[in-house]
């Protein structure tokens, strides 16, 4: 009987330093060698600043920008979720009623909020309804917008997982970018 606890104990700490030490720090190597960007949050650094995250959404209310889809927390990563409606609450289709406030055709995703509360993306459909807006606030043609909306859009991951999307952060710099090229 003392064998058996002996060796229960030795496999015990055994499997121990391997979970919790080995492969931890195996991972982090990993990833801080061939995923470095990733790893560290996607960050996007302007100038010595970090001024946001490929991953986490961000609010944008100025006319200038692209606005990001409703979030149910305010873009707080701390608070991370969703509103947890479902297709039957009387809040839900209020809210989105609200938001839609008698325009037709509004993309879906630009009056509901994603489950995480925190998606950096929108989608083509949704930043096209907002292109002439941005292109008039910032003296920018239509097509010059559109073809910025064009270049940001991503695919389906791996051709067939999800669907087609914008990032709004990153669209909103090309379109910072070019407003300042503008004569």
């Amino acid at each position: 009987m003392k064998e058996h606890l002996f060796i229960s104990i030795r496999i015990t700490i055994v499997l121990l330093v391997i979970t919790c030490g080995v492969y931890p720090l195996a991972v982090w190597a990993i990833g801080q060698t061939v995923f470095r960007h990733n790893a560290n949050g996607s960050l996007i650094v302007r100038d010595g600043k970090v001024i946001g995250s490929e991953i986490i959404g961000q609010s944008f209310a100025s006319d200038r920008f692209f606005h990001s889809r409703p979030s149910a927390n305010d873009y707080d990563a701390s608070n991370s979720g969703g509103t947890n409606l479902g297709p039957t609450s009387k809040k839900l289709r209020d809210g989105i009623a609200k938001a839609i406030d008698g325009r037709r055709d509004v993309p879906a995703d630009a009056v509901t909020a994603s489950a995480s509360g925190l998606d950096p993306h929108i989608s083509p459909q949704n930043a096209a309804s907002q292109s002439a807006r941005v292109a008039r606030a910032n003296g920018l043609t239509q097509s010059q917008v559109d073809a910025m909306i064009r270049n940001r859009t991503e695919g389906r991951f791996l051709g067939i997982y999800g669907e087609p999307r914008v990032n709004v952060l990153l669209l909103n710099l090309d379109i910072a970018a070019a407003a300042r090229k503008r004569p």
